[in-house]
């Protein structure tokens, strides 16, 4: 059986259109940003945001504010309440 070889060429890891894609090429990320921007709010709980996308699972939106967030395009808040409390915000 014939392998393929998954490396990748140095030279498009460079790329700025790699980059952009990897950051936003999944189709949550892109609805989530969506929400936040046409949002009169400047803050949203995370069911907020999850009654709009009701065919994303919880944890698939949980893991797409935790990337947007590493990748500093949010702000997340965490309270330590029971039940936790959320509140994402765009970093403006």
């Amino acid at each position: 059986m014939k392998t393929i070889s998954k490396e990748t060429d140095p030279r498009y890891l460079a790329c700025p259109i790699r980059q952009v894609i990897t950051r936003f090429g999944d189709k949550w990320t892109l609805l989530v940003l969506g929400i936040l921007g046409s949002s009169d709010q400047k803050k949203m709980r995370y069911s907020e945001i999850h009654e709009k996308m009701l065919d994303c699972s919880q944890k698939m939106l949980s893991q797409t504010l935790k990337n947007l967030e590493s990748n500093k395009l949010i702000n997340r808040k965490v309270y330590p309440e029971v039940p936790p409390r959320v509140d994402i915000a765009s970093p403006n």
